[in-house]
């Protein structure tokens, strides 16, 4: 008799096409998808067009929720400025997001959080953001290695908490140094969160809420690196592991 494999939910972005720009696109970059399948789940890509009542209804045939990374959350849901440095912002998938996020951590549902994902849970708890690091964060170090770098650079090092579920889950002793494609991050962690992990700067690079069957946010892009890295297929295993129980 053959497993169910758990039905893990990714959430979306829209894009325009390149060479119609009157067309946009739902979509989201394969090496999510792919990490979850190498995992042994199956992925459900999740449009930004559902209504309220329309992703309720989903939400329940899902059995774990992966939020990955992309644009910024609009600074006005967490009590942030909308300066300059803000790019990105969507409407439809923040309220999207923020509702998945919510209801993920209070139905005992499993959450992985990557990068914007890993900011989406916090800000859906109540905690803020740095709009932009290296103009607000005091003595930030670069963490955007966007255009000209491969997003599989490891740029700086990682501090995790030994106790925590994320090393746990990942193996941890392996895994010193991550990818770093962000320009915001957390500045007011969200009282149900715990951080395990730092950036040498002190930014927040991890989160997790203790007692939940799995809730974990990271900063970083480990979906970058599970054809190679062990450690980083773990953390996939985790929340693919959590939802078939």
């Amino acid at each position: 008799m053959t497993t169910k494999r758990p039905l893990i939910g990714l959430t979306t972005y829209r894009k325009k096409v390149s060479d119609a720009p009157a067309i946009h696109v739902d979509g989201l970059m394969p090496t999510y998808t792919d990490a979850i399948l190498a995992a042994g789940g199956l992925p459900v890509m999740i449009p930004l067009t559902y209504n309220n009542e329309q992703i309720s209804e989903l939400f329940e045939q899902l059995d774990g929720i992966l939020l990955p990374g992309g644009g910024d959350i609009d600074p006005h849901r967490y009590g942030g400025n909308l300066n300059g440095k803000v790019y990105g912002i969507d409407d439809q998938r923040d309220r999207i997001e923020l509702w998945l996020a919510r209801e993920a951590i209070l139905n005992d549902k499993p959450v992985l959080g990557i990068c914007r994902g890993h900011q989406v849970l916090n800000v859906a708890l109540g905690g803020s953001l740095w709009e932009d690091i290296v103009d607000l964060m005091p003595d930030a170090i670069i963490h955007a290695y966007f255009r000209g770098y491969e997003r599989n650079l490891l740029s700086h090092q990682v501090d995790i908490s030994a106790t925590s579920c994320l090393a746990q889950t990942i193996n941890f002793n392996g895994l010193k140094y991550v990818n770093s494609i962000h320009h915001q991050g957390i500045k007011d962690l969200a009282d149900s969160f715990v951080p395990v992990a730092y950036a040498p700067d002190g930014l927040i690079e991890g989160i997790e809420i203790p007692g939940h069957r799995f809730a974990v946010g990271v900063q970083w892009h480990p979906e970058e690196f599970t054809h190679q890295d062990s450690h980083t297929l773990n953390l996939f295993q985790g929340l693919v592991g959590a939802a078939a129980r």
